[in-house]
């Protein structure tokens, strides 16, 4: 990543590095630390165990997040999940399929490139009603997770 610091860049990092020229097939996550909610507290990171996030060992631990995850299928996305408890996971076709689900729950519709906003191998997570996950999946997201087709 050390070409980032190199480059004059004008935009967020993250649209910089959805750029087709800058992320080169490169997957970014993002912590799942809520500003609001945790605000004020301390947390001791060097006494937790972060290997998880570690790449080997990330793809797996979020594919099986993905794979328990309820599929919710057809309209009405917001109000199925509503009634489900725990996570679950939409599949989305293509951009615009996943900005109409976007705006249903009202999260970021931005896509830079063909990637959205906080999308790891295409799939978007979020918490709605928290502790709720919802995993916006792409069409091809799950090959990329090596999980086979649900």
């Amino acid at each position: 990543m050390f070409e980032l610091f190199l480059d004059n860049i004008r935009t967020y990092w993250d649209d910089w590095l959805r750029l087709k020229e800058n992320h080169r097939g490169r997957q970014f996550i993002r912590p799942e630390v809520c500003r609001t909610y945790n605000f004020g507290e301390q947390v001791d990171w060097k006494s937790k165990d972060l290997s998880y996030l570690m790449e080997d060992k990330y793809v797996k631990h979020f594919a099986d997040m993905v794979k328990k995850a309820k599929p919710v299928l057809g309209t009405d996305a917001v109000l199925k999940t509503h009634n489900i408890d725990g996570d679950v996971r939409i599949q989305y076709n293509d951009q615009s399929h996943f900005e109409s689900i976007a705006r249903q729950f009202g999260i970021f519709e931005e896509w830079k490139d063909g990637v959205p906003r906080a999308a790891y191998k295409g799939v978007v997570v979020f918490r709605y009603q928290s502790p709720r996950r919802v995993f916006l999946v792409g069409p091809d997201s799950l090959e990329q997770l090596g999980i086979a087709q649900l």
